[in-house]
């Protein structure tokens, strides 16, 4: 009789512990599926800002620039065309490119062979259809020969050493070139660039305005 009564008690017992068990497992799992709710909420709105405050590029940030470096023109100084390199049209190749205007702006590299001025208006041909062009200047050279920019070419926007003047009037020379090919014939040469006329050697009869850090150009009789 005792051993009938006391296996009832024992069932109801491991009963009531596993109802207990299992009620702590759904209450678990409920705590569990919130939490991670949630957590899948707030990723979401992290990465919603993140795309949201991603800077979009604009349409100035990405157009390309107009005979921009190592593009090429036709028809030299006359025109703002700009062709393929591999064009038979092209004459010419940038080597520098700036805005605003030349006296502005940075001088042009001393082999340069012109200068092209860039209104700022829609060219006679664009390409790209990007509108307006804002002015500016680039410095050309020549494709082929001849390259007046060179040293003793005779022209270029720039007198370097090695290039030749003549008397142009009262304190003002002009380039031409040392061969005799210009339609001056050259009177002086460059021979020496320093930083002021003390330093310039002892045969020097003409003193020429340079640019850069040595600002004057010390000149022979030929």
């Amino acid at each position: 009789m005792v051993a009938c009564v006391r296996t009832p008690l024992f069932a109801a017992a491991t009963a009531l512990t596993a109802l207990a068990i299992l009620t702590a497992l759904i209450a678990l799992a409920v705590l569990t599926a919130l939490t991670g709710c949630q957590k899948s909420g707030g990723s979401d709105l992290a990465t919603s800002r993140t795309t949201g405050s991603a800077p979009t590029p604009t349409a100035s940030a990405t157009a390309p620039v107009f005979l921009a470096v190592d593009e090429c023109s036709s028809r030299g100084r006359e025109t703002s065309t700009e062709v393929s390199c591999t064009s038979e049209r092209a004459v010419a190749r940038v080597v520098a490119r700036y805005d605003g205007t030349v006296r502005q702006g940075p001088a042009c590299p001393p082999r340069t062979d012109f200068v092209l001025h860039i209104s700022e208006s829609r060219p006679a041909v664009d390409e790209d259809g990007d509108g307006e062009i804002p002015r500016g200047y680039a410095c050309m050279r020549n494709l082929e020969p001849p390259h007046p920019g060179d040293p003793g070419g005779g022209g270029g926007p720039r007198t370097v050493v090695g290039d030749c003047v003549y008397g142009a009037g009262p304190g003002e020379v002009r380039e031409t070139a040392c061969d005799g090919s210009g339609e001056r014939r050259p009177e002086y040469r460059v021979t020496s660039a320093v930083t002021d006329r003390a330093a310039c050697p002892a045969a020097t009869r003409l003193y020429v305005t340079l640019d850069g850090t040595r600002p004057v150009g010390c000149a022979i009789r030929l």
